[in-house]
């Protein structure tokens, strides 16, 4: 049988009524039922294009008849197109668009739902027919249904970015199993299997290169399409494109704790976090469109009591204009899918909201605090002096490389990626991380120490003050309780930081920069990039009092930072924006806003989208509410006619679609 209809998709709030339109429902639920994250494939487009006919068929049936009427009415003026054959035309154009309609009010006032915008539709359309205006009540109708197939493009329009994503996604990988490389789905991959990428090909999961080198297209993840080079060693993520070489790469996590997968989740759900504006919208919507609907009845009875000459076909079709403006849809439809256009704008840039109230939210930002190793710094340290006392330099970079071995922290990277081998036979046990000091642990029966100066004299050992001076970053040992030198590592600020800074200035945004680091290490990169407020030597939870009191100040605050420490700073923010690429899973869940290639100049561009995203949303709010009032008053002094009423309902609607597609093509 022939689908004759746009689909609609009913929803119903908690008291059982039916919300007036339902894009927000539609996208989220399309999107969830194509892609499923266990599902590696994809067939929806195809499915799209195969039944793209029959859900234009309808409209195009009952508009050629539309004209064909409206000829016959105006210019043609056959003899047979009159009384009963004029009717039949009509109700046949009415058909196609109109049933399936007036079947959805059946089943939303069966809900309880009388005002739902399929109620609304059906009404004014009998109605017209009522009073004879045929082609008006169908041309209301067809109208209607073509707002409904804008819609669903608008809402193919949305996905693309997200689909984008998705279609990176392998559906089989090459293992190495027995000795030979078996072709298996990535979700039966294992940790620590080796998998094969070949030139051309795209990753199918995190992990480590194992290859030599290899350079990756990371478009997908980041944003950025120049190529990216990997050396052994060095993290290789899923989605990335294999440029040159065959990669081999050592699994580090399951295909559906990749990162990919996390972000596509991510995008996912960001329909179901509504801004307040959304939320706004909807309530009074549910106010809005019953008001409307008693005064669209007053307006046909009470002239009764008080117009002499009163007319009930008249004042009737006056009501009908009313009902037919009264319907929200304008506002509904365009309001959601501009914020889901910001969020598809974002990810095409390397930014991944994770609802569109942080749209809105980024809107307010007036002071961004960020972390400084990672965040504004590369977080890449290279050890630059091993300098030991009283015990052997080979001897203390081997103890230092040994505790520093069972941490993720990059200075704790770089000392055992310094010590290369050093470590083999080594008998570890016992570590202990102290949060915002350092490392305790006993390496072949010797109790050491490596952190900063808090972790001594947390331990009350005596050490050389002259240290304290030192303005790189340095990891300070004591061996059996007693000070036996340190190791000075030095970090690099990222290209963009500079520009970053000056982006937030140029918005006047304040930027402050806090950091566990040193205060000489951190006034000097807060210098160099001329950060408003530098603090240094802080806990994790100094953080958050340096964060609270800001807040306490009404600052409307956006925290940037990538490590384990900074999650509940993150949390605490009101925006909280985690660097993705180097980031801890802990502080990438917490946080709001992730930025995907760990540039911080992206900080900005968030900040840009969500006042795009705002812009364009209240420009849909002033013309649909500007031109309904002036068609409302209209109609009710008998001015405006049907076809005033589709172009104050369903032509806004399309006009505000069109204006919330733009975010899409923006170039930031």
């Amino acid at each position: 049988m022939l689908n004759t209809s746009p689909t609609h998709k009913h929803t119903y709030d908690a008291q059982g009524k039916m919300t007036c339109c339902s894009l927000e429902e539609k996208i989220e639920e399309k999107t969830k039922h194509t892609h499923s994250l266990d599902d590696g494939h994809d067939h929806e487009q195809e499915q799209e294009g195969q039944a793209a006919w029959k859900e234009y068929l309808p409209a195009i049936i009952s508009f050629v008849l539309l004209i064909t009427g409206l000829l016959f009415d105006y210019f043609i003026k056959p003899a047979f197109f009159q009384n009963y054959v004029r009717l039949a035309w009509y109700i046949v154009a009415y058909i196609p668009v109109g049933i399936p309609v007036m079947k959805d009010a059946v089943k939303s006032v069966a809900k309880g739902a009388f005002f739902s915008e399929f109620f609304l539709m059906s009404i004014a359309t009998i109605g017209a027919f009522f009073i004879k205006e045929y082609s008006e009540g169908v041309a209301v109708m067809l109208f209607y249904a073509v707002g409904e197939l804008f819609q669903t493009a608008a809402v193919n329009r949305a996905k693309r970015s997200i689909k984008a994503l998705l279609d990176i996604r392998p559906d089989t990988v090459d293992v190495n199993r027995n000795c030979s490389f078996q072709t298996v789905s990535p979700s039966d991959i294992h940790i620590g299997e080796i998998i094969q990428t070949k030139a051309g090909e795209k990753v199918a999961l995190d992990g480590e290169l194992i290859s030599t080198s290899a350079s990756f297209n990371t478009a997908a993840l980041t944003g950025e399409s120049k190529p990216d080079t990997k050396n052994k060693g060095e993290q290789v993520l899923a989605g990335m494109i294999n440029l040159n070489a065959v990669a081999e790469i050592k699994v580090t996590a399951l295909f559906k704790d990749s990162k990919l997968s996390k972000i596509l989740q991510m995008v996912q759900d960001a329909t179901a976090r509504k801004s307040q504006t959304q939320l706004f919208i909807s309530k009074f919507a549910k106010v809005y469109t019953p008001i409307v609907v008693l005064l669209a009845m007053a307006i046909c009875l009470l002239p009764y009591f008080f117009v002499a000459d009163y007319v009930f076909n008249e004042w009737l079709y006056r009501s009908l204009v009313f009902l037919v403006i009264s319907c929200p849809c304008a506002l509904v439809i365009s309001i959601p899918l501009g914020y889901f256009g910001g969020i598809g704008l974002a990810s095409k840039n390397g930014i991944l909201f994770k609802g569109s109230n942080y749209l809105d939210v980024m809107t307010k930002i007036n002071t961004v605090v960020m972390d400084k190793t990672g965040t504004l710094t590369k977080g890449v340290f290279k050890v630059q002096k091993v300098v030991p006392v009283g015990i052997d330099e080979n001897e203390l970079l081997k103890l230092t490389a040994a505790i520093e071995s069972k941490s993720t922290h990059p200075i704790a990277l770089a000392v055992a990626q310094h010590a290369g081998e050093v470590i083999t036979n080594t008998y570890i046990q016992n570590v202990e991380e102290i949060s915002g000091h350092g490392l305790k642990g006993t390496i072949d029966g010797k109790e050491i120490l490596a952190g900063n100066v808090k972790l001594l004299k947390k331990f009350n050992i005596d050490y050389d003050k002259a240290i304290e001076n030192i303005l790189e970053t340095i990891v300070i040992i004591a061996v059996n309780n007693q000070y036996a030198g340190y190791i000075t590592i030095a970090d690099e600020i990222k290209e963009d930081a500079a520009q970053a800074i000056n982006d937030l200035h140029s918005m006047n945004i304040k930027t402050v920069m806090l950091s566990g680091d040193k205060q000489s290490v951190v006034d000097v990169v807060a210098q160099s990039l001329k950060i408003d407020n530098a603090f240094g030597d802080l806990l994790p939870e100094n953080k958050v009092e340096k964060v609270q009191a800001l807040k306490n100040e009404n600052r409307i605050i956006a925290f940037v930072g990538d490590g384990v420490n900074d999650a509940p700073v993150v949390a605490l923010a009101d925006a909280g924006i985690a660097m993705g690429g180097l980031g801890s899973d802990a502080t990438i869940e917490t946080a709001a806003i992730v930025i995907q290639n760990d540039q911080p100049s992206k900080i900005g561009t968030a900040i840009k989208i969500g006042k795009i995203t705002r812009n364009i949303v209240w420009q849909n709010i002033i013309l649909a509410m500007g031109v309904k009032v002036i068609v409302l008053i209209m109609g009710a002094i008998g001015i405006a006619t049907l076809w005033e009423a589709v172009f104050a309902d369903v032509g806004v609607a399309l006009l505000a679609i069109l204006n919330a597609v733009r975010i899409q093509r923006m170039k930031l």
